[in-house]
């Protein structure tokens, strides 16, 4: 069955056909790269350059003679084998120089299975969790014929509005960054020329989590000094893993479009990082520039693309209307449309296509009859995850776990949808093959618990957001409204909650809600799912808030009405099973918040990591003249890396090796982590440390280590961090990384703000 590709490791790389070209020789693979392009045409050299999809650009008959000529050289979104032969056969039997396509794919957080949304990842602070989530992905995305992912996106994002929170790993950039190295390590595996590996282009490049009011395709305005100390990081932590592939943001950087960036494309990524990889435009991003005003036409685009570093051009046709115009003009030398088509081949050569078109597309003979079945999925990996990344928020009088015995009311609009709880970008999961919060519970109390089911809302009764959320580009529609009146479906789930002694409340955002151009001017739960909440809490039943939702959320209501309260996010395909095993306590939950959570919007942004200013509020102190809001308090609701257990866990002792260190000395720090409670379980010990004096203002904290320790109930342990020079250093203002010395507070916590400190100087 395929689970055991997920368990057993990677397969065994096939022998190569054809060339036999070896990527570990990079001779080789410019001697061939070389004598390729010295054969090509100009026409043919463009056709590499265009990345098509089958649909609204084209035709799959359209695109195989497309191919035939020589005038594309990838494809993205053709998931199937049958599919995507012909294609390939186009490319290397009727072109003229037999050079192969790509096929890529946007697999962001699985590909037939579906795992929790990459912000649900996070929270799991487990890189091996990640890690492996990205190569059962790969497993299934080659078994599919697909050779490249857009992922992993590791946009850093300070405002919950902005729809595609949901795709990334959080706020912060240690986190952030090691969340990309896993995942790169996972779809790339110990070798990207493997049957069973896809090659990882990082998106979006650059600053994307940045933009405006968190309005997507908005501008982004920002200083050198935060660009590279707080969102440049990820990508390059995503490059320095081997990430093969760049997809080159949508928006402007301080008036600049990334699409026609050369500060990016060329000075930063390449000379700078030195990628030599492959750039991507993003979806029409070159017809875009007349958009921004930046190009008065298709001719001016294409070349400011091409002069920028854009080497594939996805879903457009100017690169091929315009690019040999320009060449033959001599707007465009010869030699940096080589440039670009280098790259291209490249990716080729290094994914074993020059050596084998079909490594991952088998032999038609081993064609699946149904792509969509349940043989294919990899339900383990998925549960086993799922479970990682639920949060606990609150849990007052030991609410949770809950007994399998008596009578449960399940209510709420999510509780039983099996697309929502998929979470957005899903890729190829089946809605009608996830386990729903619903089915996951009536497995595990089978024979042992009544339970009751009602809707009691809608996600939303605002006609204008449903229909907004239908027009979504999907196959179904994205919400189906009961059409019974709000008040019929409160009655029937207060009846229900009469009869129980619990109430399980599954509500939060419909994956629509928390996707690309899905922006929010609210961080509230809808008013439908609000005044159910508030009905059900009237009961005076026992109330378990399961919340869904690809974002932070303002549920200041929630936590304090509600008597246990999980962020399950968006768990995937085996989502109810994994949210089932923590409600009744076969998992305990150890997940930490990867992004503040704001009380409300008027306080956004907010995150952990801000610069120290002149005016702080003093918590307890009159706020009279310091930086607050006067209407609440100025901290988040919940804070960075906030996680409770169903255990009793303590941090205590913390010392430092030493309170004096010079350069190129290190210290340790360490504290005892205890488990003081009934349950085994893990918790997250997370190291910060705060630069209190420097030559330009420094974050009042930032995290720089983290390890997830398991302990059974009464164990202890002494976690360990070695604090040296990386964990110092810093992006000062002439964006030199320096190491400056003075005092270091070193902070250990189980969240970012409550925390063991000590104090060393650094000579």
């Amino acid at each position: 069955m395929a689970a055991n590709l997920a368990t057993t490791g990677p397969a065994q790389a096939q022998t190569p056909v054809g060339l036999g070209v070896k990527k570990a020789d990079p001779g080789a693979k410019k001697a061939f790269i070389d004598d390729l392009i010295s054969r090509m045409t100009v026409e043919e050299k463009v056709g590499q350059l265009r990345l098509i999809s089958i649909g609204p650009e084209m035709t799959h008959a359209q695109l195989s003679e497309e191919i035939a000529a020589g005038r594309i050289g990838a494809s993205f979104n053709t998931v199937i084998r049958r599919d995507n032969r012909p294609l390939q056969e186009a490319a290397v039997q009727r072109s003229r120089l037999k050079i192969p396509l790509f096929f890529a794919y946007d697999v962001v957080h699985g590909h037939r299975t579906t795992f929790p949304i990459p912000l649900g990842l996070a929270a799991s602070f487990d890189m091996a969790a990640i890690e492996r989530m990205a190569r059962v992905s790969a497993v299934e995305a080659c078994a599919d014929g697909v050779d490249m992912t857009f992922a992993p996106m590791v946009d850093i994002s300070h405002d919950p509005r902005w729809g595609r929170t949901s795709e990334g790993f959080g706020e912060d950039p240690y986190l952030v960054s090691e969340s990309a190295r896993a995942s790169v390590r996972g779809f790339q595996g110990p070798s990207v020329d493997r049957p069973d590996s896809i090659m990882a282009a990082v998106k979006h490049f650059a600053l994307y989590g940045a933009v405006e009011g968190g309005r997507d395709y908005n501008t982004v305005d920002m200083s050198p000094m935060r660009m590279h100390q707080t969102y440049l990081p990820p990508y390059r932590a995503a490059i320095e893993a081997g990430a093969g592939g760049v997809m080159v943001a949508l928006n402007s950087i301080n008036g600049v479009p990334a699409t026609g960036n050369t500060w990016l494309l060329q000075d930063l990524l390449r000379k700078e990082w030195g990628f030599s990889g492959v750039t991507i435009s993003d979806h029409g991003a070159i017809a875009e520039l007349l958009k921004h005003g930046v190009a008065s036409n298709a001719r001016e685009a294409a070349k400011l693309a091409i002069k920028a570093g854009i080497d594939l051009s996805m879903a457009d046709q100017i690169y091929l209307a315009e690019l040999p115009g320009l060449v033959a003009s001599g707007e465009i030398a010869m030699a940096e449309l080589d440039a670009r088509v280098r790259e291209v081949l490249g990716v080729k050569y290094d994914l074993g296509l020059f050596a084998d078109p079909f490594l991952r597309m088998g032999k038609p003979a081993d064609d699946p009859v149904d792509e969509k079945v349940d043989s294919r999925l990899h339900r383990q990996p998925a549960r086993e995850i799922a479970r990682e990344t639920i949060v606990l928020l609150e849990n007052r009088n030991r609410t949770l776990p809950l007994k399998k015995a008596g009578t449960i009311a399940l209510v709420g609009p999510l509780a039983d949808s099996g697309l929502d709880i998929l979470g957005s970008w899903s890729a190829q999961g089946v809605a009608g093959l996830a386990v729903t919060l619903r089915a996951g519970i009536e497995k595990a109390v089978a024979g042992k618990a009544r339970l009751l089911t009602a809707r009691g809302a809608n996600v939303t009764d605002d006609a204008k957001v449903v229909e907004y959320l239908n027009y979504l580009n999907w196959d179904t529609p994205e919400v189906i409204q009961d059409p019974r009146s709000p008040e019929a479906m409160i009655a029937e789930a207060v009846a229900l909650a009469a009869q129980a002694d619990v109430v399980i409340a599954a509500v939060g955002e419909s994956r629509g809600m928390s996707h690309e151009s899905s922006s929010r001017v609210s961080l509230d739960l809808p008013g439908s799912q609000r005044a159910l909440l508030k009905a059900l809490k009237a009961t005076g039943k026992p109330l378990v808030v399961v919340l869904m939702n690809g974002r932070p959320l303002a549920i200041g209501w929630e936590k304090d009405n509600a008597d246990a309260l999980l962020e399950t996010w968006y768990a995937g395909t085996e989502g109810g099973n994994a949210i089932a095993d923590v409600l009744f306590g076969d998992h305990n939950p150890s997940a930490k918040l990867p992004i503040s959570f704001p009380r409300s919007v008027g306080q956004i942004p907010i995150y952990y990591n801000h610069l120290r200013i002149g005016r702080p509020l003093t918590e307890g102190k009159p706020g009279n003249y310091t930086s607050q809001y006067f209407e609440e308090p100025n901290g988040p609701l919940y804070p960075f890396g906030f996680g409770l257990s169903y255990s009793r866990f303590t941090l205590s002792g913390l010392k430092l090796s030493a309170s004096r260190i010079s350069r190129g000395q290190s210290l340790t720090a360490e504290a005892t982590l205890a488990n003081e409670g009934p349950y085994e379980g893990a918790n997250v010990v997370q190291l910060y440390i705060s630069d209190s004096f420097a030559s330009v203002a420094r974050p009042v904290k930032e995290l720089k280590g983290f390890q997830k320790v398991a302990l059974k109930p009464g164990e202890s342990r002494v976690v360990r961090f070695e604090i040296g020079e990386d964990q110092l250093k810093f992006v000062n203002a002439e964006l030199r990384e320096v190491l400056e010395s003075g005092r270091f507070d070193v902070q250990l916590g189980l969240d970012s703000r409550d925390v063991l400190e000590q104090s060393f100087e650094l000579a």
